[in-house]
């Protein structure tokens, strides 16, 4: 298991070296110049000149590429160009609040996937095997910036029953954590039912029930654990997605969040706080993705033997 471990974490580092190269490179390819942007058309071109070696656009970009890279292990991704705050501590306050989204969603996903999934595996060709499909569908269909409004327009225009906005675990985090985990569930759902299908068909689970054991404990305790593997990696794939889509959610319920933030330096074209919530997301995606071949590995001992 080390020596799986190890080489999984070798791999990851000319990953995040490459995620940290387009990340800089794409910034600096965004049109517009933020020093106008702050300025406005009416500075004189001293001012310009000025705060441009202040915020030391006026370098070359590969000298700006190695400060950027030297400053990356010791946590200095640059200064806010509009708050003049460092970024790492912008980027550390909304973290809770984006941890709380997307953990509430893949706990919503998982709610609703498992057992559908598992009960239209067991149900094939029947009502319940139809209506889970056309679920799951119909949620694939309905992107997140369109489910979003609709689900406020529903519960908090027309019902009442729940706010537009806010920050909490309570009743704010319900509309964008059933946003941004509704498309989750469906995809979950038809892949547990497909895995499981699959396990179904082997002998041991046919073994387990000529031996006593019920039909419905064999698939629990025996042909789930197995179908779970691709799962667990569907899943881990699937976190780069909602941190993705959690900037089109956080936006959509003012959540103050990475995602918001993120929009809100591309808006300023600040490019230090745009890199380092970007960086962020990608450095946290290969990070989970990590973490769920460790969690195969687990579940699955020939993983770490193949």
């Amino acid at each position: 298991m080390r020596r799986y471990l190890l080489g999984r974490m070798l791999r990851t580092v000319p990953v995040v070296f490459g995620v940290v190269t387009v990340v800089f490179l794409l910034i600096h390819l965004l049109p517009g110049d933020p020093v106008e942007i702050m300025l406005g058309e009416s500075a004189v071109p001293t001012q310009k000149e000025e705060l441009r070696r202040e915020l030391r656009l006026d370098r070359p970009i590969l000298s700006q590429y190695t400060s950027f890279l030297a400053g990356i292990p010791r946590g200095d991704l640059g200064v806010s160009f509009r708050s003049r705050e460092p970024v790492l501590g912008e980027i550390v306050r909304r973290i809770p609040a984006t941890v709380l989204l997307a953990a509430t969603s893949i706990t919503v996903a998982l709610i609703v996937a498992l057992p559908l999934g598992v009960l239209a595996a067991m149900r094939r060709g029947k009502a319940a095997d139809y209506l889970s499909g056309f679920a799951a569908m119909l949620s694939l269909s309905i992107p997140n910036f369109l489910l979003g409004p609709l689900l406020v327009l529903l519960f908090s225009v027309q019902l009442g029953l729940l706010p537009v906005s806010g920050y909490g675990a309570g009743r704010p985090l319900v509309l964008p954590a059933v946003t941004l985990g509704t498309g989750m569930a469906a995809l979950l759902t038809r892949m547990v039912r497909a895995t499981l299908l699959e396990e179904l068909r082997k002998e041991y689970v046919t073994a387990a029930t000529a031996r006593g054991l019920p039909y419905r404990s064999a698939v629990v305790r025996h042909a789930l654990r197995n179908a779970l593997v691709p799962v667990v990696t569907a899943l881990g794939l699937s976190f780069g997605a909602v941190l993705a889509g959690s900037v089109i959610t956080e936006t959509i319920f003012s959540w103050p969040g990475i995602g918001r933030l993120l929009i809100q330096a591309i808006d300023a074209r600040d490019y230090p706080l745009v890199q380092g919530c970007v960086l962020v997301i990608a450095l946290s995606t290969v990070a989970v993705n990590l973490a769920t071949d460790i969690l195969c590995a687990r579940l699955d001992p020939r993983i770490r033997y193949e």
